[in-house]
């Protein structure tokens, strides 16, 4: 069931108070549908005046105290009768800032003109008195002054005397330090990332470089190795052809013309002592250069016969 009480939708923020306000509603809903058996008369209603401070409370300390909310929805509360605003106004008086409800100040429901027994304060009390609560309200102690709240921080000894606006900030807070730690977190995280991502882009660079500085080595390396076995058969081959050559010469001497003697030195000479035999012959006399007789030797018109 909603808590709103009206049409109009609720002013911005509404949303962050309204998971407390609609579970103390619901909780305000459930006490008063108890059973009343086994209770004292008075202490039957002790949830509806203790739900109802702490709902007042929630709205004031969220506006006044922490600052959570706007104007603009703080009176959006009081006028739609969330927060108790009689006792709101007290609260913002010297002395009544713990006040658990408007009803123990009234003279009127009390004997003697007097105040609940909960307004005195606890250091003032008798021995038999400082347990004493009040019996419409169930407080314990809501006196103001120095260090009353130190001796009576929850003046209901249960949870409806929690402060649950100062809970709740406080989880706001946690979640946002936990939030700001994963979000730091997260962002280290992208860096290292980048940081190995541009490591490994670097790394491929430098092998990239490395291979583009190894390919023209390599075709130089290449082309030498080509040009060096090139060099080496042509010498061979222009050795060779000049030994050949050269034999060619010492035997047959180079290709003569037509018409031109085509011996060689070692055949000029050969046919030189050959001339030279045969005029040795024609005298009739001696050996030749050699030692053989001339006579041995036959006659050229004799050979030719």
């Amino acid at each position: 069931m909603p808590v709103r009480r009206s049409n109009k939708p609720p002013p911005p923020g509404y949303d962050k108070i309204e998971p407390v306000i609609e579970a103390l509603e619901n909780e305000l809903r459930d006490k008063v549908k108890e059973s009343n058996l086994h209770k004292r008369n008075a202490e039957s209603i002790w949830p509806v005046h203790q739900i109802n401070h702490q709902r007042s409370r929630y709205i004031y300390d969220m506006y006044y105290t922490h600052n959570q909310i706007s104007k603009r929805l703080y009176e959006y509360c009081l006028r739609m009768k969330l927060a108790d605003a009689g006792l709101i106004a007290k609260w913002k008086k010297p002395g009544y800032e713990r006040l658990c409800s408007t009803y123990v100040i009234n003279p009127v429901n009390y004997k003697f003109g007097t105040t609940s027994i909960c307004r005195v304060p606890i250091k003032d009390r008798g021995e038999n008195a400082k347990a004493a609560q009040d019996p419409t309200t169930g407080c314990l102690g809501c006196a103001s002054g120095k260090g009353q709240g130190e001796l009576v921080s929850n003046i209901f000894g249960n949870k409806y005397g929690q402060n649950l606006a100062a809970v709740q900030v406080a989880r706001d807070k946690r979640r946002m330090e936990i939030e700001a730690k994963n979000e730091l977190e997260r962002l280290k995280r992208l860096e290292r990332l980048e940081r190995e991502q541009e490591e490994v882009e670097a790394e491929d660079e430098d092998e990239a470089e490395e291979q583009e500085q190894e390919q023209p080595i390599a075709a130089s390396a290449s082309a030498t190795a080509h040009v060096d076995q090139g060099e080496s058969e042509t010498d061979d081959n222009d050795d060779t052809d000049d030994e050949e050559d050269t034999d060619d010469e010492d035997d047959y001497g180079p290709s003569p013309a037509a018409g031109v003697w085509a011996g060689s030195k070692k055949l000029e000479a050969a046919s030189e002592a050959i001339a030279e035999g045969d005029q040795n012959n024609g005298d009739g006399d001696g050996d030749n250069g050699d030692g053989e007789s001339n006579s041995e030797r036959p006659h050229k018109k004799l050979r030719a016969e």
